[in-house]
């Protein structure tokens, strides 16, 4: 076996391509997408390293075209899910004593191939399968995920490079990671591809061994996720792919004695049920699961009257409407001052009523389509309740139509009292709700913003005043675990913003990060004496004055 204490690559975050006209990665990237709508694809699970098939199939459709068929998945049954835990635990012992380097190589490959060989066949499948445009895919499924994993591995050698800063004389001390007993759930959301990718393989990398389920409607590019992934050479069994009901998973993977942990990002609610579920449990575990979880937000822009009116209305249209409102970190709220509103509504009317809207496959349409009907049915009862309420205001937008794609017109609401809705519940769509605060009332907005939502992911402030921002640099501390000032309150970019929040949206362990991978450890300390005492007795016993 080699020895020796090794670097890895230094990571740097993947460039982002441009898609602009006449560009070689605008042409690749059309063909990837015709080449994909003329597949109709059959999706299998893979468990232990083979893919399985049922009879049950479910058709996977573009929520911007939901009469075209992409392919279809097979559904699982509680006997995946069984088999999957058994594939997971039989790879375990091998994987967990490979050496680090070698589990490392195989990530830093996948980032290559996606870079490269793969870059537009998961963008494509992004953008059909999640109704993205090129940018929004771009960001996502080719350069997030490349950062994900290659920053993962330098922060996985630096983890095991730290180590006690002390020895007594005669003794070494030393510390080593060793993986989770068992095995770990990765519970993935239909948004991200990069997050849907970075759930399991953050948690693999340490040595553990996945269960995935990735949401229904990303299933399409999960697909591909997981061929790239066999292709790097990632063992057999050490990540599951299954496509099970919700309640069908749980109710087999939270009653298993070899339970280590969940990787969730999702709803608030279900985490919450999946903690009571593992806390009804606990007797059952052979281990105490680690619980990390990140659930969404109802993220604020907070303007002060001195923001600069291009910066706060390019912030707003952008953090509240691009990919139609669905990153967690999505603007859903905003607070402006009266005496900026008239001119500010100005130019988000001129700029939302430019947006073209429609599929992905014409790259001049910047809104596309919400991910599926239940999501639409849930945006367009908001905006209904809206209009007939006299709390509000639908002032820009308001339309909707589902009979070719699930399309919703970027909204604007002025709520007319500081606690309507749309204020405090979460959408995730394309509704941005203003309320417009006297000038000298600076103060008491921000205890305003801070307490009328249970969420706490990101926020930002736009304001030229050093005072102002330092005010609510520290008003809003609570209030947002990734905090942005004169930007909009999305884009964090692995390696720069570690992202995740606390309260109600989650437990903040900052996904990209040291932190998050810390989760998935279990350190134990090792004391080695070179001259270890033969006799039970201190100085202090000697009868001598």
């Amino acid at each position: 076996m080699l020895k020796g204490f090794f670097n890895v690559p230094a990571p740097i975050n993947e460039p982002v391509y441009s898609y602009a006209p006449g560009t070689k990665e605008r042409a690749a990237l059309r063909d990837a997408i015709q080449e994909a709508r003329a597949q109709v694809v059959d999706v299998p699970m893979y468990i232990g390293g083979k893919e399985v098939h049922t009879d049950k199939k479910v058709k996977m459709t573009p929520p911007h075209d939901h009469k075209h068929v992409l392919g279809y998945y097979s559904q699982g049954s509680k006997e995946h899910i069984k088999e999957a835990i058994d594939a997971a635990l039989t790879a375990k012992e091998g994987w967990e004593n490979l050496p680090w380097e070698q589990r490392a190589a195989i990530f830093l490959k996948a980032a290559e191939l996606i870079s490269t060989k793969y870059r537009y066949k998961l963008n494509a499948a992004t953008m059909l399968g999640q109704s993205k445009n090129p940018y929004q895919a771009e960001i996502d499924s080719a350069c997030e995920i490349v950062d994900f994993l290659r920053f993962n591995v330098k922060y996985m050698s630096e983890i095991y490079q730290q180590q006690p800063p002390a020895n007594s004389k005669g003794v070494w001390n030393r510390v080593e990671q060793r993986p989770l007993e068992g095995f770990v759930f990765a519970l993935t959301p239909f948004n991200f591809t990069a997050i849907a990718g970075n759930l399991p393989t953050s948690v693999a990398m340490m040595g553990n061994v996945v269960v995935w389920k990735p949401s229904n409607t990303q299933i399409y590019s999960a697909n591909v996720l997981m061929q790239i992934f066999k292709e790097a050479g990632l063992p057999d069994g050490v990540i599951n792919l299954v496509y099970v009901s919700g309640p069908d998973a749980g109710d087999v993977i939270f009653k298993h004695p070899d339970f280590a942990g969940i990787h969730f990002t999702g709803s608030t609610g279900v985490f919450q049920d999946i903690w009571k579920t593992i806390g009804e449990n606990i007797h059952v575990y052979k281990t105490y699961p680690r619980i990390v979880g990140e659930t969404g937000g109802k993220d604020f822009i907070v303007a002060h009257p001195s923001a600069d009116l291009d910066v706060l209305n390019t912030a707003l249209v952008r953090g509240a409407f691009e990919f139609q409102g669905q990153k967690c970190s999505a603007a859903s709220r905003a607070y402006i001052p009266q005496s900026i509103w008239n001119d500010l509504k100005v130019k988000m009317e001129k700029d939302i009523n430019s947006f073209k809207i429609g599929g992905t496959e014409d790259f001049s349409n910047f809104i596309n389509a919400v991910i599926d009907e239940k999501s639409f049915d849930k945006i367009a009862s908001y905006i209904d309740r809206a209009k007939a309420s006299p709390d509000a205001e639908v002032i820009i937008g308001g339309t909707y139509d589902k009979s070719e794609g699930y399309f919703i017109s970027p909204t604007v609401i002025l709520a007319k009292t500081p606690d309507y809705e749309t204020l405090s519940e979460e959408l995730f769509g394309p509704v941005l709700t203003i309320y417009v605060y006297e000038d000298d009332k600076w103060s008491e907005m921000l205890k305003l913003v801070d307490n009328t939502s249970i969420y706490a992911l990101t926020g930002a402030i736009i304001s030229q005043d050093r005072y102002a921002i330092d005010e609510a640099t520290y008003a809003l501390r609570n209030a947002a675990g990734n905090f942005y000032i004169n930007d909009k309150c999305t884009g964090a970019v692995v390696g720069q913003q570690p992202f995740g929040g606390a309260r109600g949206s989650g437990t903040n362990d900052k996904a990209g990060s040291m932190i998050n991978l810390l989760r998935w450890v279990s350190p134990r300390t090792i004391k080695e004496t070179f001259t270890p005492d033969t006799d039970y007795r201190y100085p202090f016993l000697s009868e001598e004055l």
